[in-house]
């Protein structure tokens, strides 16, 4: 199965092809902002590379969030056309699954915690498994809120927002990987493996925009 990656969600616009889970061709380039002008010049050079057309792709995967309210948003619509085009499966990804999968063969057997940095000392966090098997929800919550769920047991920690959980939590709190983004190798291997769901993917907001309209600028309706 040839597979399509795709990330935007975080500060990196990725893109991968894979086979199964085997990564043909694959880019990360961290940018911050300019997910949507920097996408489909990246998807075409990564196919590019693999030697593939876009109708070679069997499936399509998405980070979905969470994330940057803008970066979802655009990877989502993209991989949306791109299904309508090519009538491919689209596979909706956890951005903090993928951190989790990218860790769990070095993780020493200890159970994970997924964690990015949603400011306002908060985090955007999930607890695994020590094999990257989710055992929560995901949440939007204080970093010491958090901290605390860990209950003094060690985990290993990924993530931007893994170095503010252990500021609260200290030795149990295991920083092995401080990633700004989902690994698009780790989002390609859960692609492959996912189930393929009946709805279409949707973007996982875990909170509001922090960009509101001003109420005072409105304009009075007639």
């Amino acid at each position: 199965m040839l597979i399509l990656a795709l990330d935007t969600s975080l500060d990196a616009c990725a893109v991968a092809v894979a086979t199964g889970e085997r990564i043909i061709a694959e880019r990360t380039e961290v940018i911050g902002r300019g997910h949507a002008e920097r996408l489909m010049g990246l998807i075409a050079a990564v196919l590019a590379n693999a030697g593939v057309g876009y109708d070679a792709i069997e499936r399509i995967g998405v980070t979905v969030g969470p994330g940057s309210f803008t970066g979802i948003r655009v990877g989502v619509a993209a991989a949306r056309g791109l299904r309508l085009a090519l009538r491919r499966p689209l596979i909706g990804i956890s951005t903090l699954d993928a951190a989790a999968e990218a860790i769990a063969a070095t993780a020493g057997g200890l159970p994970i915690l997924a964690a990015w940095d949603a400011r306002r000392d908060e985090v955007y966090a999930r607890f695994y498994a020590a094999d990257g098997t989710p055992t929560g929800e995901a949440m939007a919550a204080p970093a010491a809120q958090v901290a605390a769920m860990l209950g003094g047991r060690a985990h290993a920690c990924v993530g931007s927002g893994a170095p503010l959980v252990a500021t609260f939590a200290g030795d149990a709190a295991r920083v092995v990987d401080l990633r700004g983004h989902a690994p698009i190798a780790a989002v390609a291997r859960l692609t492959a493996r996912a189930v393929e769901p009946v709805a279409l993917p949707s973007p996982l907001y875990m909170r509001p925009a922090d960009a509101k309209p001003q109420a005072a600028a409105g304009v009075a309706r007639a």
